[in-house]
């Protein structure tokens, strides 16, 4: 099958580089098309002739960013999924996958995030408006799918890590972060400092896992409701820090400010529709490996990486 990536450039995007498939994978990114630019991705589209699209293109930021930019995030990320959905549908794409992100959820849920609660409240608002955007992505490809019997589905992955991620410490999550900390301090000397007292759960799942799982849910997956994908171990914050510092070697002091918060203490989610469909819990990367990878790549390339330079 021929499939049209967009985001390619992104952590997840240009995780489809490092994964087999029998597929053929045309990788799009804001070089190639302004996904902004109604007109742009129907070109795409037009010249590359796929049978499939994975949509992972979105305007994307920290905590600073969705509060101070609220609008923008919102009216953005809506363009750019009309523009790719009504596109898609104009062109007679028959099946699209959509990426979602856990901010979808309400602020106020009951755990594990369930798929059928997504819509039970609003949303959490430091990010209201991308979460919203993204529900939004949710509506359209059901909407699209009952008045033109489209199979567009969404996946709804949790956090997320791996090459290619954002190590700015404003905009990036919390495990780039706590990459460049560690490394930089073994640098300079200076020791790291982390939010909180490091007891939160969280659970990770690395890039390339998400990958294979949209290919995955492209041939298994059409159903109408968004299927949670991420892998649900949970980690401690702290033994994160604990296990980048034994991977880059690190043995100098780790500092815990406990002034400020450590956030909500788990956020378990259920992936139970994944596994149901088939997807086996043993192809998810072990959390080390994974690390790993990401730390060798991060050292290889610091600091021309996306968020440092």
């Amino acid at each position: 099958m021929k499939i049209v990536v967009t985001g390619g450039s992104g952590m997840v995007g240009s995780a489809f580089n490092n994964i087999e498939t029998k597929h053929e994978l045309i990788l799009i990114s804001s070089k190639d098309y302004n996904l902004l630019d109604e007109k742009s991705f129907r070109l795409c589209l037009s010249k590359e002739k796929p049978e499939a699209v994975i949509h992972l293109a979105a305007k994307v930021g920290g905590v600073k960013g969705n509060t101070d930019y609220v609008s923008e995030f919102y009216s953005e990320n809506i363009r750019i999924n009309c523009n790719v959905l009504n596109a898609c549908n104009e062109a007679g794409i028959k099946k699209v996958v959509s990426l979602l992100s856990t901010c979808v959820y309400p602020d106020k849920v009951i755990y594990p995030l369930t798929e059928d609660q997504i819509h039970n409240g609003e949303p959490h608002p430091s990010n209201f408006g991308y979460a919203y955007a993204k529900r939004m992505l949710d509506i359209h490809s059901r909407a699209l799918r009952q008045q033109y019997d489209r199979n567009y589905i969404c996946a709804v992955p949790n956090n997320l890590y791996g090459l290619q991620d954002n190590f700015d410490l404003e905009n990036g999550h919390v495990i780039p972060a706590i990459i460049r900390k560690i490394w930089e301090a073994k640098n300079t000397g200076k020791s790291p400092v982390f939010w909180g007292d490091g007891s939160p759960l969280r659970e990770f799942t690395y890039a390339d896992d998400i990958a294979k799982i949209l290919l995955f849910l492209l041939e298994e997956y059409n159903a109408a409701k968004p299927i949670n994908i991420g892998n649900t171990e949970e980690r401690s914050i702290s033994s994160i820090v604990t296990m980048v510092s034994e991977i880059l070697e690190y043995n100098g002091e780790i500092k815990w400010d406990v002034l400020k918060p450590s956030g909500q203490f788990k956020k378990p989610s259920s992936n139970s529709s994944l596994i149901d469909l088939g997807w086996e819990t043993k192809k998810y990367t072990s959390f080390y490996d994974g690390m790993k990878k990401t730390c060798d790549w991060f050292i290889n390339n610091y600091p021309d990486v996306r968020g440092v330079k």
